[in-house]
This record gives structure tokens, C-alpha cells and sequence, in this order.
């Protein structure tokens, strides 16, 4: 049933309800004569409810709404009218409950796609032309003008300014943007206008993306939210048995009414997929896509973690760890001439030599004559000196494998500094751990059970090995291709559930392969695609979170439906002395029903602490 006909059915069947109050205690009529307005509202409400009931019980499907059903029906055959209304209200106005929760925990999805720019301005010649972000072309040179949202993702061909990425990163400070610089859609640009070359349309750009991701989570139904159908195969049939004993005992068919209305289980329908929906909710307003709800109850069960190294335990930005100079040079001349010619470059090594001569203070110098032909390397011109940043292996294929007999081929990355063409310096790099990453990884079994956790990694054993002592993981699997990735994460699966941590493509499969899959969503599309999370803050703190709140939602949602279930165990109870006619037993329900609900919306609410490790 849509929304509108859920609350439509709730509302006929409150006004039903208070016409028949008016009718019986206001007029002379009868309670047969003024009853009209309760069989109105069975007919409209409770016809669809059994007839979607009979549907289900043809294909053997057993569930706890069938005891709504049963109560609908009995309230007819017995003229318990207004108790079988009471029913109806109960169901249709959960059913409508549940639909607003859904539209309160899509508000995020909702102000993602209000403060998603329509249009876009393209250059045109001299002028702009105003355009609709699905005119936008691979390509096409657009304006973004001061504090408008970037339309799409692009590339930064001129202008100098920076951009606000917090809405989209979790980061909670601008970055600068200049030509060559990356922009992502949704970011608000700062004051000064830039122009950015289109790289991907908008329907496949980042925040489309986001969006995309979301829309699915909601419309994927959970795994827990089966809890209800198996609670209910437990629940159905005491209330049954405890409705039919009551009936025998007191040769009372009011009896048998009352029992049942009274067990009608709301708090199974309602109260579980409200808790699962905040929970996505605040998975949402954490920086946590929820793609696959399923995941919300398997993340607190998965005892081995299965970590992808490069962008996931570490920052995936190396930082220079040592430089061997040559021919007269020092190190700070090394950082300042490298610096000064890297800053124009694009090269992943680019940004850490930029910032080591930075740390240094070494001051930069213009560059001149600017070049990065491929396989060549970046070359220019700086203070009259030829300038050449390259690797070992391009100047070893030119015949100066004798400037590398005394630099030994170690671990880790590296690049060379080549001056009016003598070698000026050797640059070694490290990504380093996430400053977060051993307390992670430390707490991981005292706190979450996980017994086993390990790295699954294509890099080289080195920087592998290197990187595990600096977090404490002792089992490591390096060089391994995405096919023996996927291979290593299905063994580990079939032997108990499995969570892994990647950023990359080549993480793909195994994310799909794992029984959680969590991505690190600022590189690649493919691999937020395969996951079954998408954290849009890299950060191992976020993948705390979400263990946390997997284990919350569970408690509260168990919490809510057993609770409401023991609740309305003792109502009937009462209602099989004779304590509780129908209509009192509707009423209790309708207050069990609230309380299970009001519960499980607290799984939307944020905790004060949704970490456990510093």
C-alpha cells in the first residue's frame, strides 16, 4: 500500500470510530443502526487486509499478520464491530508510521538532491551560456561562479580559489584549487570563480553517485527486518493456542476475540523496520552509505577483517622518508629545486616533495620551459639550470646504471633529481599509516571479537611488511593479484563471516566476495558499486562506527518486538480470565504498539560515543 492509502484507511477508520461514539452515546439509535459507519471501514480497510492475507497463506507464507487477519474476521462473525475497527486502525496507521519514518530517514537523499544545482554555465566563446546539468558534455569548459555547488566532476583548466569538499568528504576544511586541480560535484566553490573542464557527466559524477547509492539502500529490504516473520512464527501460534484454550474454557467466543486483538503484532511489523531505517539514517548523517541494509545485522557477527593496504590502512599519500644527495648538494637544495618544478605536476610524488620542502621551509623558484612528456619524466627550467625529476628505471634505459651502483633497489617508492644532467639526489618515499590505524586494529578483538585480521595487499612485501609491524598485524598477503585477492577472501568466508576493507578497483571482487564489504568511497566508482557500505570519510574511525551502530540497531530492534511481544503476552493473559473485552484489548495494543515504535526510533538518534578506541 502507498503512503496516502495507508493514512486514508487510518483516518476512515478514526472518523468511523468517532460516528459510531456520537451515533450510540448521542442518539437514540441502536448499537445495530449505528454501526454503519464500522462496517464502512472494515469493508474499505479490513477487505484488503484479508485478501493480501489469503494471497500470502496460497504460497505458504506464515506470518505474524495473520493474526490481524483472524482478529478482522472474528470481529465480524462475532459483531465486536468497533473492536475489528480498532484493528484495522492499528495496522493501517503502523503501516503509515513506518512509511513517515521511511520519508524522515530519506530527508538526507532528499537535501542531496535539493542542493543539486540544475543548471550550469558553459563558455561560449566571449559569453556563457546557461545550460541543464544533463546538457553538460564530457568536455565542455564550465563557470563556476563564487559559493555556487560544482555541477560535475572536472579538472580546474584556470582560475585560483578554493572549494569547500566537507559535505562530501567529511573533512572539515577547504581545499585549495588551482589548474590541474580535481573538483568534485557538490563541493561549494569560495570566492573567486574558476573555470573546470568536464570530465564525467553528471549523471555519472560523484554526487549522482551519492545519490544513486542512497535511493538503492532504500529500496533494498533487510535481512533483519525477517526477524519479524521469524518472531512470528513463535508468537502466532501461543496467541493462538492461548485464544483457543480461553474460547474452550469459558465456552466464550468474545474471549477468543480478545486474546487475538490484543496479540495483533505490530510491534514485529513496525518496530524492526523502523529501527533498521534510522539506523541507514544515521549511517547517512555519519558519512556512512548504507547500500545494502542486510549488512547492518552481519557487521557486529564478522569475526575476521580482511584489510586492503594502500588508501584503506593508509593515508594513500607517500611522504618522502629520506634523500641521498649527490655531486655537492644538500638536501634542503634538493627539496627546493624538485619542489619548485613538482608543484606544476600531477604526479602522485608531486604533492610529498611539494610538502617536505614546505616542512623544510625551503622557499620555491620559478619554473620555467615546463615539460612531462611521457616516458620521459617532468623536465624545466629553473634559475638557468636544466631541471629532470624521473625515475631509475627511464635513466637506467639511457645508460646511467653507474649513478645507482651505491643506491641500493630497496622497498618503497622512489623518484631522482637530475640537475644540467648530473644526478643532484635520490627521493624515498612511504605511504604512512592512518595516524588512527594501530589503535584500530588493537582494539578490534577486545571490543568487537574479531579473533583474526589481516592484509590483503598487491603491493610489494616490503612496503606490506613495513606497514603491518607499524599497525601490529602479523598475517600479510602481498603481490597478490585481484583474482588471488578474491580467492583468499572466499577461503576466509566459507571458514566464518568475513568484513573487508578496500578503496581500489582491483578491490571489487573481493568486496562482493566478503560477507561485508566496506569501501572507502573517494576513488572509484566500481568499487563503492561493489560494496555493501561506502564510507565517504576515509577513515578507519567511520568503520568503528559503523560496528557500533550494527550492534545498536540489533539490541533496539529486539528490543522493541520481543519487549512489545512479552508485553502483549501478559494482555492476553487478562484478556483469557475475562479482564480485557475487545475493544479494551484493541485499546492496550494501540498503547504497546506506540511504545515499540517510540523505542525503536531512538536507533536514529545518535549516541554521545559511537567509538571505543582513541
Amino acid at each position: 500500500m502507498k503512503y496516502g492509502k495507508e493514512l486514508y484507511i487510518a483516518f476512515l477508520a478514526i472518523f468511523a470510530i468517532g460516528s459510531y461514539l456520537f451515533l450510540r452515546l448521542g442518539t437514540d439509535l441502536s448499537q445495530d443502526s449505528s454501526s454503519w459507519p464500522l462496517w464502512i471501514a472494515l469493508g474499505v480497510g479490513g477487505i484488503p487486509l484479508v485478501w493480501d492475507l489469503l494471497k500470502k497463506l496460497s504460497r505458504r507464507q506464515f506470518g505474524s499478520d495473520v493474526l490481524a487477519g483472524i482478529s478482522i474476521i472474528a470481529s465480524v462473525c462475532l459483531g465486536e464491530y468497533l473492536a475489528g475497527t480498532l484493528v484495522v486502525l492499528m495496522l493501517s496507521g503502523g503501516e503509515a508510521l513506518e512509511s513517515f519514518a521511511v520519508r524522515r530517514a530519506s530527508s538526507v537523499l532528499a537535501a542531496l538532491a535539493k542542493r543539486m544545482p540544475n543548471q550550469a554555465h558553459r563558455k561560449g566563446g566571449n559569453a556563457l551560456v546557461d545550460i541543464t546539468i544533463d546538457q553538460i558534455a564530457i568536455g565542455d569548459e564550465l563557470v563556476v561562479l563564487p559559493h555556487e555547488i560544482c555541477p560535475v566532476d572536472g579538472e580546474v583548466v584556470e582560475g585560483h580559489g578554493v572549494m569547500d569538499e566537507s559535505y562530501l568528504t567529511g573533512e572539515p576544511f577547504v581545499i585549495s584549487k588551482g589548474p590541474g586541480s580535481v573538483v568534485l560535484s557538490g563541493a561549494v566553490n569560495g570566492d573567486a570563480s574558476i573555470i573546470i573542464r568536464a570530465t564525467k557527466r553528471a549523471l555519472d559524477s560523484r554526487y549522482a553517485k551519492i545519490m544513486e547509492v542512497m535511493r538503492a539502500a532504500e529500496e533494498k529490504r533487510p535481512s533483519i527486518q525477517r526477524l519479524g516473520d521469524q518472531l512470528g512464527i513463535i508468537y502466532t501460534p501461543i496467541a493462538l493456542v492461548l485464544a483457543m484454550g480461553a474460547w474452550i474454557l469459558s465456552h466464550d467466543p468474545i474471549r477468543f476475540l480478545s486474546v487475538l486483538v490484543i496479540a495483533t503484532p505490530c510491534p514485529l511489523l513496525i518496530a524492526i523496520p523502523v529501527a533498521v531505517i534510522g539506523s541507514i539514517s544515521l549511517c547517512a548523517r555519519r558519512g556512512i552509505i548504507i547500500r545494502n541494509p542486510a549488512i547492518l545485522e552481519q557487521v557486529d557477527h564478522c569475526r575476521t577483517i580482511i584489510l586492503d593496504k594502500t588508501g584503506t590502512l593508509t593515508y594513500g599519500r607517500p611522504v618522502v622518508t629520506k634523500v641521498n644527495c649527490f655531486n655537492g648538494f644538500d638536501k634542503s637544495q634538493a627539496l627546493k629545486y624538485a619542489a619548485s618544478l613538482e608543484q606544476y605536476s600531477k604526479h602522485p610524488l608531486a604533492r610529498s616533495i611539494v610538502e617536505a620542502a614546505l616542512k623544510e621551509k625551503t622557499g620555491l623558484i620559478k619554473a620555467g620551459q615546463i615539460s612531462e612528456a611521457a616516458g620521459e619524466g617532468l623536465k624545466g627550467v629553473i634559475d638557468g639550470h636544466g631541471v629532470l625529476i624521473t625515475s631509475r628505471g627511464k635513466l637506467i634505459k639511457k645508460g646511467k646504471e653507474a649513478w645507482f651502483k651505491d643506491i641500493p633497489q630497496g622497498g618503497g617508492l622512489e623518484c631522482v633529481l637530475v640537475m644540467d644532467d648530473q644526478l643532484a639526489a635520490h627521493f624515498c618515499f612511504h605511504d604512512e599509516p592512518r595516524r588512527e590505524g594501530k589503535s584500530f586494529i588493537q582494539h578490534l578483538n577486545p571490543r568487537h571479537k574479531v579473533t583474526r585480521t589481516m592484509i590483503v595487499s598487491g603491493d610489494r612485501e616490503s612496503e606490506v611488511a613495513y606497514l603491518a609491524e607499524k599497525v601490529g598485524i602479523n598475517s600479510i598477503y602481498a603481490g597478490q593479484s585481484p583474482e588471488e585477492k578474491i580467492n583468499i577472501v572466499r577461503r576466509e568466508t566459507a571458514l566464518g563471516p568475513t568484513m573487508y576493507l578496500g578503496d581500489g578497483i582491483n578491490d571489487a571482487p573481493a568486496l562482493t566476495a566478503a560477507t561485508v564489504g566496506i569501501a572507502f568511497g573517494q576513488n572509484s566508482d566500481i568499487t563503492a558499486e561493489a560494496a555493501g557500505a561506502v564510507i565517504m570519510e576515509s577513515s578507519l574511525t567511520k568503520v568503528d562506527e559503523l560496528m557500533h551502530i550494527s550492534r545498536r540497531m540489533r539490541f533496539i530492534a529486539m528490543q522493541s518486538a520481543v519487549g512489545g511481544m512479552i508485553v502483549s503476552v501478559l494482555g492476553m493473559l487478562l484478556a483469557a480470565v475475562g479482564q480485557l473485552t475487545p475493544v479494551e484489548g484493541a485499546i492496550a495494543q494501540e498503547i504497546i504498539d506506540v511504545l515499540a515504535v517510540l523505542n525503536a526510533l531512538r536507533a536514529a538518534l545518535a549516541p554521545k560515543e559511537l567509538t571505543d578506541f582513541t
